[in-house]
């Protein structure tokens, strides 16, 4: 615990002492540009709480291009000053633009600190998707039911078979058995027994027989 609370001692008296100097290199850039009394004292106070106030938004919103901007802009304002006073800038004899640019820093810090602290996080939630649309099939209008009439196929009488070819010399031998069997019975021959005495097929009997008469 002890050593814990050393550390952050250290980094804490490190962070005053670099703090003030370079609030001190700010004081007197400032002053050395024509910014005399508070009014050098009010610069580094302005640049230090831009530079803040640029870090504490990209640490809370995440990276942004508005938050690095003006903690780059601040960040090099702060650098500057520094380098400045390192001895290769005669404050004696301070550069016309670097007094402009010295006397313009209220305006530009104002609206820096201005869009960081009111400009929205560029975040903004998804939106739920739409429920997704059914669409439903419209019923089909009833119909009126009319009476029509059956209507009936025409029936085609089923075509005859076609016609047996009989050997004549079948005819001649079934002429002679017609014959013997109505001298014998005295009746005419029918296809049945035309068929048993011939032993021919009963579409052949027939054939025959229709040619006897």
């Amino acid at each position: 615990m002890t050593r814990s609370a050393l550390r952050v001692d250290a980094v804490l008296v490190q962070a005053v002492i670099a703090g003030a100097l370079s609030f001190a290199h700010l004081h007197d850039l400032a002053a050395a540009a024509g910014q005399d009394g508070w009014k050098a004292w009010a610069y580094p106070v302005s640049v230090d709480l831009l530079l803040v106030a640029a870090w504490r938004r990209l640490r809370t919103d995440g990276p942004s291009r508005l938050a690095w901007c003006w903690f780059l802009i601040a960040l090099v304002a702060s650098l500057g000053a520094n380098v400045a006073t390192a001895g290769l800038l005669d404050l004696d004899d301070v550069p016309a633009w670097l007094r402009i640019l010295v006397a313009a820093w209220p305006a530009l810090a104002f609206m820096g600190g201005t869009l960081l602290a009111h400009s929205s996080a560029g975040r903004t939630s998804a939106s739920p998707a739409p429920d997704p649309v059914v669409e439903v099939e419209p019923e089909p209008a009833p119909v009126d039911s009319v009476d029509v009439a059956p209507t009936f196929l025409p029936v085609h009488p089923a075509p005859a078979p076609p016609a047996v070819a009989v050997p004549a010399a079948l005819v001649d031998h079934a002429r002679k058995v017609a014959a013997d069997h109505e001298e014998r019975t005295g009746a005419r021959i029918d296809a049945d027994t035309l068929r048993a005495r011939l032993g021919v097929p009963p579409h052949l009997a027939d054939a025959i027989a229709a040619q006897l008469i």
